[in-house]
């Protein structure tokens, strides 16, 4: 009963966390986003997915970027009250001013380096867009979020993970690591068409860490929609602060997944959940070690790993 206590007190103390610009132009974009036009809805994503872009780029290049036409952009900017956009940008400039300059970093295009040919090029844009979106770890509001997440899991009596398609990776990373520090976890996955039945017992001294991102799971939605009808934790690990399930979470962690290429990236979501294990692992301290030690034990008793072995003489 004592656990269930100090968790309860934990969560309930704790407002809900985003990773983005505590901003009231922020607040007043979510408040309003469900009455905007279909195409604003997309320009209000952008502006709250890519603060740094909104601040540095032109509203021609933004308006590119974003998939709608420039006035769509100036539009929006009166909807929100301003005479235009180039007084809506002035207030993104003006809250990252004294962001460290990694944040800006990736938004400024740099030539390739000569001589590399086309696919040289297309590695090199791959990595610059995803230095660019692991750096955005160092964030302070980032931190925050992963730690508060990790206050979560720590003290919760079972971390549940669901995430399907490419989210999969992400969240079965979550269980696999989480499981070997100790912390009970259990994967959402649906072999055999059982899904739901790993549900049945959730409840309000759990947590679900959700994994989804662009385009968005109906079933992952449906399962968090579940949890928190149950009490459980919500954390979400997604791609924007206007995504539907960040609008059930206590917790959101924003990760970027946009690339040069066709296909979104997962790196980030990977990189977020890693860091929630290292978070986990110090809180846990002795108890961490403790059971990574149990478990090395169980796997060598099974000779599950090939070593290498001394040369005979």
């Amino acid at each position: 009963m004592k656990e269930t206590a100090e968790f309860s007190s934990s969560a309930s103390g704790l407002a809900k966390v985003y990773i983005g610009m505590d901003l009231p132009i922020v607040s007043a974009i979510k408040e309003r986003y469900e009455l905007l036009p279909q195409q604003m809805q997309v320009a209000a994503r952008w502006l709250l997915d890519h603060p740094t872009e909104v601040a540095l780029l032109s509203m021609r290049e933004q308006a590119r970027r974003a998939r709608v036409p420039p006035a769509t952009l100036t539009r929006l900017a009166k909807r929100l009250g301003f005479d235009g956009f180039d007084r809506l940008k002035e207030i993104f400039a003006d809250s990252i001013r004294d962001r460290p300059v990694s944040f800006a970093g990736h938004a400024k295009k740099t030539p390739p380096p000569l001589g590399l040919g086309r696919d040289g090029v297309l590695i090199g844009d791959t990595i610059k867009a995803l230095h660019g979106h692991l750096s955005e770890f160092a964030n302070p509001a980032m931190i925050g979020a992963l730690a508060a997440a990790a206050d979560f899991m720590v003290k919760s009596r079972c971390i549940f993970c669901i995430g399907v398609r490419s989210s999969f990776p992400v969240a079965h990373l979550m269980h696999s690591v989480g499981s070997l520090l100790g912390s009970p976890t259990m994967l959402i996955n649906g072999i055999g068409g059982t899904a739901n039945d790993a549900l049945r017992s959730i409840g309000s001294r759990d947590v679900l860490l959700a994994v989804s991102v662009s385009p968005y799971s109906r079933y992952t939605m449906q399962v968090a929609e579940f949890a928190v009808s149950r009490g459980a934790k919500l954390v979400a690990l997604t791609d924007s602060e206007l995504s539907p399930i960040a609008k059930l979470s206590e917790i959101v962690i924003r990760v970027r997944t946009e690339m040069p290429s066709v296909f979104h990236t997962m790196t980030p979501a990977l990189a977020a959940v890693e860091c929630l294990v290292e978070l986990i692992a110090a809180k846990r301290g002795s108890r961490a070690l403790e059971a990574l030690a149990a478990n090395e034990a169980h796997l060598a008793a099974f000779d599950t790993y090939f070593l290498k072995r001394p040369r005979m003489r």
